[in-house]
């Protein structure tokens, strides 16, 4: 199992209930994977309102999970314009992607226990 998750920071939330742990989990990968997946339809489109919407959201979910890495990656891509910057927010597109895949196999592990 990898650190994609701080379950310390989660605990705090939960009370270390394990059954809650998992029901927050999916939910949040669920909800990750949809807007993960908008966002490329969104860099096209030169979208920069809902670019920043998405990326706010993301990141203060992640936040919340104790997601850190892929909350600093939301961060980070959010304050970027994807019209005007589109060859960072590509490059930032791809980090925010893999740090989302790292906290979905994390997610995967801790449900299969």
């Amino acid at each position: 199992m990898n650190g994609a998750v701080d379950l310390a920071h989660l605990a705090r939330y939960t009370g270390g209930d394990s059954e809650l742990n998992a029901e927050i989990l999916k939910l949040f990968e669920t909800q990750a994977s949809d807007l993960v997946a908008q966002l490329q339809d969104i860099l096209k489109a030169g979208d920069a309102k809902t670019w920043h919407a998405i990326h706010h959201s993301l990141k203060g979910a992640a936040r919340g999970i104790g997601a850190f890495a892929l909350a600093d990656a939301a961060a980070a891509a959010e304050t970027l314009d994807p019209c005007a910057n589109s060859g960072q927010a590509v490059v930032a597109l791809d980090t925010l992607k893999k740090r989302a895949e790292a906290v979905q196999l994390f997610i995967e592990d801790y449900l299969a226990r």
